[in-house]
């Protein structure tokens, strides 16, 4: 049987695996409840605590589409413990009984401690042009893995974008509904990064909506402020037409939905300002980069693996160091959404299969150290 350590750090409080977490010592934010810092084996780590998580459906569903997903990916530009090589541990608790599942008050993550976010770097200036290429090339490279899964972030802005202080980049937030689920997550990716498919709600999308995300962000790096900042879902279209031109007669005749095409054929009709005007200073790699990146046609839109080999990319791009998946990630697993009781024996049934995972994956490690130098 583990033994807990029961701890209070500012507000949050902890029952924690004896053998894996050695000190609580400070939070990340102090005005968010939700994250703290700790010391795993010897190495600092971010704890996110949620908070009565099988509270609502929508809280519980959250919770099991992100472990159904971390558990599956593995790069190291994506955030949580099973896409790192770190740890999750879902109250390790939850292990011990399957009875212990129905009364845990709160789950813990463990990730990779990142001091800071993308939006904190951006609102106090402190990304140099020599930094941003860099940065984009990792957050392409994040999306280029994901992507080759089928699996879409589906709201990828700044404060979902982790950093270093060595400048590494992580991709967090990846609980969100998925591409199947395309009436839900239409409302979740924040406005201002908001991919024109998912703000008129006018047709099928895919991983798409990710190449549009990093284009706005692309944007906002190289000039310091949001590209688009409607405040309300019109305002955010004009700005888009103002700035690209309207759409082709072509792309309208795809849209399925009568009253998007009226509300589109019902604005003025620009030829746009074109993303050249923005800033002179721009690079003329970066320039052409953001004007594939942000085309209202999602078929012709570039994808993360063309884009990591883009010019204004070249320094960075190595296409043998630039991964995909293993497998494509099943979404039916998600049509058929259960009772609360349900989700947590299938959330159970994860974190044991994980942890069976690891077990086999240490052993093979352990076996092959110790045959390495043994001689035929």
């Amino acid at each position: 049987m583990a033994h807990f350590v029961k701890s209070t750090v500012l507000g949050g409080n902890f029952e924690t695996p004896e053998r894996r977490i050695l000190q609580i010592y400070r939070s990340k934010d102090p005005e968010n409840w939700s994250f703290w810092s700790c010391l795993v084996n010897q190495q600092y780590v971010a704890v996110k605590k949620i908070l009565n998580p099988f509270a609502t459906p929508a809280t519980a569903q959250s919770l099991f589409r992100e472990i159904k997903l971390l558990k599956r990916l593995r790069h190291d530009n994506e955030c949580y413990s099973m896409v790192v090589p770190l740890w999750i541990e879902l109250t390790m608790k939850q292990i011990i009984s399957p009875v212990d599942i129905f009364i845990s008050p709160a789950e813990d993550m463990y990730a990779d401690l990142m001091q800071t976010d993308l939006r904190t770097l951006i609102e106090s200036k402190s990304i140099g042009d020599e930094f941003v290429p860099f940065l984009l090339y990792q957050m392409l490279r994040g999306l280029k893995y994901l992507h080759s899964a089928s699996i879409p972030h589906g709201d990828l802005r700044p404060e979902s974008i982790l950093i270093n202080q060595n400048c590494d980049l992580k991709i967090c937030d990846l609980g969100l509904p998925g591409v199947q689920e395309t009436h839900a997550m239409s409302y979740t990716a924040t406005r201002c990064y908001r991919a024109p498919e998912l703000l008129l709600i006018c047709q099928s999308y895919d991983e798409k909506v990710d190449i549009w995300s990093a284009g706005c962000i692309f944007a906002e790096m190289l000039q310091g402020r949001p590209l688009f900042a409607g405040r309300n879902h019109v305002e955010q279209f004009c700005a888009m037409t103002e700035l690209l031109g309207t759409p082709s007669d072509d792309l309208l005749a795809k849209i399925t939905s009568q009253s998007t095409l009226h509300f589109i054929q019902s604005l003025p009709s620009y030829e746009g300002t074109g993303l050249s005007k923005m800033n002179s200073n721009f690079d003329s790699t970066a320039l052409n980069l953001l004007e594939r990146m942000l085309v209202f046609d999602r078929n012709e839109r570039i994808s993360a693996s063309d884009a990591l080999a883009a010019l204004y990319l070249a320094a960075y791009h190595d296409p043998t160091d630039e991964p995909t998946a293993d497998h494509i990630y099943d979404w039916s697993i998600h049509e058929r959404w259960g009772s609360n009781n349900t989700l947590k024996m299938e959330l159970y049934d994860e974190i044991i299969d994980y942890h069976k995972q690891s077990e086999v994956r240490q052993f093979v490690k352990n076996w092959t150290q110790s045959t390495s130098g043994a001689q035929c």
